[in-house]
């Protein structure tokens, strides 16, 4: 896995040996930063469910104003940061080692609100719909602002984010991976 653009272009990040974190493959990522380009450059985002941070550090390294990444697994903290020291991007990150609600209320205390919000969640987790309700609960979308979530369940996710108070803009397929693109 590699930064694919940007300041940290070709950089080899360490990744996660488990099977409890699966890496956005390379041509979804290129598809969700060809979408979502002209919306980078000084962004605040937020990477929910990080994994190693690939998603969160290619924003950084396309020019992002700030990334937050939150995650679960100390492990994966540990991976994070370590990908964060290798591109040189650690002062423009806050790493949360929390579960997402616990990060997304301290957000919310601390008046952060995001410009970009990637979600992708385990796939067998059922909870990217949670966390937008949450997430929109909550106001840290910016008025403008964009939520992309990645999932295998694009179905049932279209159906139960049809009852909240957002947009769908787009879906993506990309072999088991989907995108919805949500604001």
């Amino acid at each position: 896995m590699r930064v694919i653009s940007g300041q940290a272009r070709g950089t080899k990040l360490n990744t996660i040996d488990e099977l409890s974190t699966r890496p956005t493959l390379d041509r979804v990522k290129e598809a969700i930063f060809n979408i979502v380009q002209n919306r980078i450059e000084d962004a605040i985002i937020l990477d929910l469910f990080s994994g190693s941070g690939a998603i969160g550090i290619e924003f950084l390294s396309r020019g992002c104003k700030k990334a937050y990444l939150c995650e679960i697994s100390k492990k994966a903290v540990n991976i994070i940061n370590q990908n964060l020291e290798k591109t040189r991007l650690k002062e423009k990150a806050v790493v949360y080692n929390t579960d997402f609600k616990k990060c997304l209320q301290d957000l919310h205390d601390n008046k952060i609100d995001f410009d970009i919000i990637y979600i992708d969640p385990p796939y067998k987790d059922d909870i990217a719909v949670k966390s937008v309700e949450l997430i929109l609960s909550l106001g840290l979308l910016k008025e403008k602002g964009l939520i992309i979530i990645e999932t295998d369940e694009k179905d049932r996710d279209i159906k139960e984010l049809e009852n909240l108070d957002i947009q769908i803009k787009d879906c993506r397929k990309y072999g088991r991976a989907n995108l919805i693109f949500l604001n």
